[in-house]
């Protein structure tokens, strides 16, 4: 079902819940409504209205694979990993290793190219910038001493003369794991008082030696923690020496955002949900500029189809601030010639919870009055596979309702189940993380899409269009 966008129309007081991404959980969720088709077609790509900055090329950064192997042996290699794992508040085990078995392609790719020494440097937890041992890594290095196979030394400090010299005299092929660097208040740069909420700044002198202490523990760099690129942390950015390259995770991530990103086979389509417009402003005016076709779901739906449709929305999320946006970014759609597809039927509950009453309603009929819609519905989950399984290049970020509530996963599972389907018959498909990786992790479908990203806060702001600084610190390949 497809037609022309009403001009906007008046929006009135609308009671407020729903959905996901961002919304607390004490808030009700809800999510959106279709709208027609533009025509759609390949597109120069036009300047975005955001701020002019340089842009950073994904593609042109140095990997570990693009240095010659030869130059890894005898080195000693400083890696900055992903350690931040769960662990049981009562006794500290970690409750999930995943992260840690995630870097081992890195770190054994190292050791069997003859290293000298491996030096691992994570973050685990908040411990606002002081030692706290609740967030010691000690347990991670045993649990990566049994996944490893191999012998691992802990040394409880992560700078200083103690670190250094005890590196400076490791065996040959020693594995060390440095304590976490969130116990110092130079990796963050600052701190802030839980009670006055009053911040404190590292010196620029204390930051520079923090980084220069870390900067003489190896010879090479390797960046393996995608999640920690958006923050300029002193093991993100510090390191000195060259060359600084990014590990095997870090280089996954980069090869498909740098696909979706900057060369993207067409037809692209970007599938965007969550709460509210206005968290998302920066991410669909830059996907406006690359985009063939976009479908808005989840909650913030509701507000476009109420600015445009006149929709009853009963008490499905509005957002006042995003309704502003809302006609500004449908005339930067239409100007780009990027369809847009929105649902046109919903899973309504009478309450934000996993046993609510259910129905389906139209667009025609609205969602009643102290009902909100919690899911898409049979005939918006057509129109989506229909414009998934057309495309070639598809990035997901946004479940299409509450999945967290199995009445109401059956959105986001058929828009999975295509996503698969389109990625067997040759399509790249991208998670960006967050809940959407989450809703492939429910379904066991983590290894049946192109890429799922780990990404979290890196990914979002990569897709924003804005220059991650751990990335921008790695290597310009030659």
């Amino acid at each position: 079902m497809s037609a022309t966008i009403p001009p906007g129309s008046p929006n009135g007081d609308i009671s407020q819940p729903i959905f996901a991404d961002q919304v607390p959980l004490s808030q009700s969720q809800t999510f959106g409504q279709q709208q027609k088709p533009k025509t759609q077609g390949n597109r120069t790509n036009k300047p975005s209205n955001l701020k002019t900055r340089k842009k950073m090329s994904l593609s042109s950064k140095k990997t570990i694979t693009d240095l010659p192997a030869g130059e890894i042996k005898g080195k000693r290699v400083l890696i900055r990993v992903d350690f931040n794992v769960p662990q049981d508040k009562t006794s500290g085990q970690i409750t999930n290793n995943a992260r840690i078995v995630a870097a081992l392609p890195t770190i054994k790719y190292v050791i069997e190219n003859g290293s000298k020494a491996v030096i691992l440097c994570s973050h685990l937890g908040r411990p606002n910038g002081a030692p706290n041992a609740k967030y010691t890594l000690r347990p991670v290095a045993e649990e990566l001493q049994k996944v490893l196979g191999k012998d691992v030394t802990f040394i409880d400090e992560c700078v200083g003369p103690k670190v250094e010299e005890t590196v400076a005299g490791c065996k040959e092929g020693q594995v060390f794991l440095l304590e976490n660097l969130r116990f110092h208040l130079e990796e963050e740069g600052s701190k802030k008082d839980e009670e006055t909420g009053e911040k404190t700044k590292a010196s620029a002198e204390a930051v520079e030696g923090f980084r220069a202490s870390l900067t003489k523990l190896a010879d090479l760099y390797i960046n393996d923690a995608f999640g920690t690129a958006h923050r300029a942390h002193s093991s993100v950015v510090g390191f000195k020496g060259e060359p600084r390259l990014a590990g095997f995770l870090m280089k996954k991530e980069l090869e498909f955002f740098s696909k979706v990103l900057e060369k993207p086979e067409p037809p692209f389509l970007a599938i965007l949900g969550g709460a509210k417009i206005s968290d998302k402003i920066q991410l669909i005016e830059n996907l406006l500029d690359k985009v063939n076709k976009l479908i808005v779901c989840g909650g913030m739906a509701f507000t476009f189809k109420k600015m445009l449709d006149s929709v009853e929305i009963g008490n499905s999320l509005f957002d006042e601030d995003g309704s502003k946006k809302v006609h500004d970014l449908v005339a930067k759609a239409k100007k780009n010639n990027v369809e847009l597809i929105f649902p046109i039927d919903y899973i309504c509950g009478d309450k934000f919870a996993k046993d609510a009453a259910r129905k389906t309603v139209t667009d025609a009929e609205g969602v009643p009055k102290g009902w909100m819609g919690l899911d898409a519905g049979p005939a918006s989950r057509e129109e989506f596979k229909k414009a998934i399984l057309s495309s070639k290049t598809i990035l997901w970020n946004g479940p299409a309702g509450v999945f967290e509530f199995d009445n109401f996963a059956e959105g986001s599972k058929a828009m999975l189940d295509a996503c698969i389907e389109a990625c067997q018959k040759g399509a790249t498909v991208i998670v960006g993380g967050g809940d959407t990786a989450t809703v492939c992790k429910k379904y066991g479908a983590e290894d049946k899409l192109s890429h799922v990203s780990t990404g979290g806060g890196a990914s979002l702001e990569l897709l924003e269009g804005k220059n991650l600084p751990g990335v921008a610190n790695l290597s310009e390949k030659k």
